[in-house]
């Protein structure tokens, strides 16, 4: 199928391109700024498409402009979905990757798509905002909605805190600040979520949500003990007051079933690579470069 992509240049994109060729699709990249409307239809209504897959965004909970969280991710997607609406023949099946930020801090533990989102920063608040927008669209356009858990691999700006590990780890600093040790996510493998992607395209129910998650946390101390042991390096942690979020969210942990189950119905699941084999992948890839 013909795929728009948008975000194709990040972290995400690059590699969703890469598995989506692999598997036979062909990857139309959106070059238009999407708060731009009168460029994104005019680029958009030039081509038609099978189906759609949203992955820009501004997704660095840390960002400084708080605004753009609102101008991008709501506004943009707002843009883009009334771009598509304009088109003869609409794409068969957009997907729209919000974040599994959206549930915020919970003593339940694995969350559920049912579980309701409570969340606690600008980010999370603008990919909720942008799931609610993107339902009053749902009687003209065929949506899924995907939130994320966390996930890293080679290629993720080292401003997030595993790339940033792998970034010291391999350079064999002496020293790394972080934030707040206290916190316990998944760290899934970028390629188990654009694989799911790439399942929820074909199969996924149209006006669903879907965690994409493995429903494994980690505490942030294990990723350092794991690094510790590959690199055969120690390095000393120093907790820097600036690096911690005044809302950190400090568990979250995702329950896979709701996709699990869908894509069992297929004769179809996700296999998610080990947490080594990941953060050797990303050790590996500091050290060739």
């Amino acid at each position: 199928m013909k795929i728009l992509l948008t975000g194709a240049q990040g972290f995400t994109g690059r590699v969703f391109a890469s598995r989506a060729a692999e598997a036979g699709h062909e990857i139309a990249p959106l070059l238009a700024d999407l708060t731009d409307g009168k460029a994104l239809r005019r680029e958009i209504g030039a081509e038609s498409y099978d189906a759609v897959v949203h992955l820009a965004a501004i997704s660095f909970v840390g960002h400084a402009d708080e605004r753009a969280f609102y101008d991008v991710n709501v506004i943009g997607t707002t843009n883009l979905l009334d771009a598509l609406l304009e088109l003869t023949a609409p794409p068969t099946r957009i997907l729209l990757a919000s974040s599994a930020n959206v549930y915020g801090n919970s003593n339940e533990s694995p969350l559920t798509e049912l579980h309701p989102p409570a969340p606690v920063n600008h980010y999370a608040t603008s990919k909720l905002a942008m799931e609610h927008m993107a339902r009053t669209y749902n009687d003209r356009l065929d949506i899924v909605v995907t939130r994320p858990f966390n996930y890293t691999g080679p290629g993720q700006d080292a401003n997030f805190v595993i790339p940033k590990l792998a970034k010291h780890f391999a350079e064999r600093a002496k020293s790394i600040a972080l934030g707040n040790l206290d916190v316990e996510r998944e760290f899934n493998d970028v390629r188990m979520v654009c694989d799911a992607y790439l399942m929820l395209l074909d199969h996924g129910k149209a006006g669903e949500i879907y965690n994409v998650c493995s429903g494994q946390p980690y505490m942030l101390q294990h990723v350092i003990d794991v690094f510790t042991r590959l690199s055969g390096h120690k390095i000393q942690v120093q907790l820097n007051p600036k690096y911690v979020r005044p809302n950190e969210v400090h568990r979250l942990c995702g329950s896979p079933e709701k996709l699990s189950t869908m894509l069992a119905e297929h004769g179809l699941s996700l296999e998610p690579p080990p947490l080594e084999e990941t953060l050797q992948r990303m050790l590996d890839s500091y050290s060739s470069t």
